[in-house]
């Protein structure tokens, strides 16, 4: 129990900005084998997200709450997926060949195919939280835990599914590189999905096609046009996928 806890620290100090316990240990193959807990750090930050938002719409309205819990998640993560999205939006966007995909996807600037990918994903999820919480405090708290597990686990499914093809050792992600086993899978699988009870049948449904449809197009863009995966693609993949289970949830209420 004791090894679990210190894997669900490291994953915690890798993909947020939350200090952990000094008695926690660090190596990459820690690293690697805290992968399965990806989707566990999803319901603290979506969490964290969704008391930013109640609290805020005490007294503001739903858009200001809104944007205010975005940039919280946003702080809390040090904008760790939103920088993998716009950077496989420069790389994808001003790449043709692999080599130069991977460089432009390496390079710290940001291009116009970052700049204006952001600018839309924001906007995109802003708007969607919005109408999502025109329906009540309560549906809006719901979509965000939910939207920030399973895009993770969205994240997760392609470390296990594709091939890592970056060579260098200077790679922030690549410890996480490797295979998960049926055992880590199935603890990823269950933070990832669980909150899904959260949901009525017609929203959770909705959600989770929205979130296959959309990772199994960009896997297999990744694979057409890299080979397979690198951070900035489990980046890319957790941001469209947080914004698909919102328009999933959208998509069910409107179809009722």
């Amino acid at each position: 129990m004791r090894y679990q806890l210190e894997l669900f620290f490291t994953a915690l100090g890798f993909f947020t900005r939350i200090p952990v316990p000094g008695w926690v240990p660090y190596s990459p193959e820690r690293l690697n084998h805290a992968a399965r807990y990806f989707p566990w750090v999803g319901l603290v930050v979506g969490a964290a997200g969704a008391a930013v938002f109640w609290f805020a719409r005490q007294w503001l309205p739903a858009s200001l709450s809104v944007i205010l819990s975005m940039a919280a998640t946003i702080r809390l993560t040090g904008a760790f997926h939103e920088d993998g999205w716009a950077d496989a939006c420069d790389g994808l966007g001003g790449g043709w060949e692999k080599s130069q995909v991977l460089s432009i996807m390496k390079d710290s600037r940001i291009g116009s195919y970052g700049a204006t990918g952001l600018v839309l994903m924001l906007l995109a999820k802003a708007a969607a939280l919005v109408e999502i919480a025109a329906h009540g405090i309560p549906h809006a708290i719901v979509a965000m835990i939910v939207a920030h597990t399973l895009s993770r686990l969205a994240s997760t499914s392609l470390i296990h599914t594709l091939s890592y093809v970056r060579e260098d050792d200077t790679s922030k992600s690549k410890p996480l590189a490797k295979q998960l086993s049926s055992m880590e899978l199935s603890i990823a699988g269950a933070g990832g999905l669980l909150p899904l009870l959260l949901l009525g049948p017609a929203e959770a449904l909705g959600a989770v096609v929205a979130v296959l449809i959309v990772t199994a197009w960009a896997a297999r863009l990744f694979v057409r046009r890299i080979g397979g995966y690198t951070g900035d693609c489990l980046g890319a993949v957790q941001q469209v996928s947080e914004l698909a289970t919102y328009l999933g949830i959208l998509i069910a209420w409107n179809s009722i």
